[in-house]
């Protein structure tokens, strides 16, 4: 996996920013597997979409993950520090298909999650899900019972396990065990923010004290740039 440079940044920053947040994620997958057609990448199970996020954040970023999350017991912030080769579980290289309550399904994908983004309801949402996700023809997904609909979101996350990170975590404050997720699409979007906002405060300081164009800053090193921004400010 080729770590993203500057100009890789703040390229992605552009054409990322405006989008809403599974479109972007969809472009930050396509440029971290270049070589399928980014047509089929809308298609692809979301654990492989997250494993493809992790590979590109690590080798951009780092394999340490300082992150947080809110004890949903006494609303204490607890600090995670991960490492991207502890989250993702092993998985057949083919996403295969599973059975259960008579149902043939595949995992879940971005269109799929595209495709029920603007529903309020969440039970109607992991229905609607369901009936996409499913293979048999006229399946009525809003009939199901709720205890066998249970039985089938058990099953399509053991189908596709890294589509949801799922971290259990210990409050220290009241001793309580929760769980948090970890998104790692809006965890790389916001490493990749912060970095680009960084980048053009660089390219601005550097521009007002010597005249150089955008090209010419990204062109130098890091270490190039932070050691005449050093005397930028001196």
């Amino acid at each position: 996996m080729r770590a993203l440079d500057a100009f890789d940044v703040l390229t992605l920053w552009e054409r990322a920013a405006p989008r809403h947040a599974l479109d972007r994620r969809a472009l930050l997958c396509a440029w971290a597997l270049p070589e399928l057609p980014v047509d089929e990448i809308a298609d692809l199970p979301l654990g492989s979409v997250t494993a493809s996020l992790l590979r590109l954040r690590e080798a951009s970023f780092g394999a340490r993950i300082d992150s947080h999350a809110d004890c949903p017991h006494c609303g204490a912030r607890l600090e995670l520090e991960l490492v991207s080769s502890d989250l993702l579980q092993p998985v057949a290289d083919a996403a295969p298909t599973i059975e259960v309550q008579g149902w043939r399904l595949r995992a879940p994908c971005l269109r799929d999650l595209a495709a029920i983004a603007n529903e309020p309801d969440t039970d109607r949402a992991a229905r609607q899900l369901l009936a996409r996700c499913s293979l048999r023809v006229g399946s009525d997904a809003m009939a199901l019972p709720d205890e066998a609909l249970r039985e089938v979101e058990n099953a399509l996350e053991a189908l596709d396990p890294n589509a949801d990170l799922a971290l259990v975590v210990h409050c220290e404050a009241c001793g309580q065990h929760s769980t948090a997720q970890l998104d790692v699409g809006l965890l790389l979007w916001d490493e990749i923010d912060g970095r680009a906002r960084a980048l053009l405060g660089e390219i601005d300081a550097l521009a007002r004290a010597y005249g150089w164009t955008e090209g010419e800053i990204l062109a130098l090193s890091a270490a190039r740039r932070a050691a005449y921004l050093a005397m930028v400010v001196r």
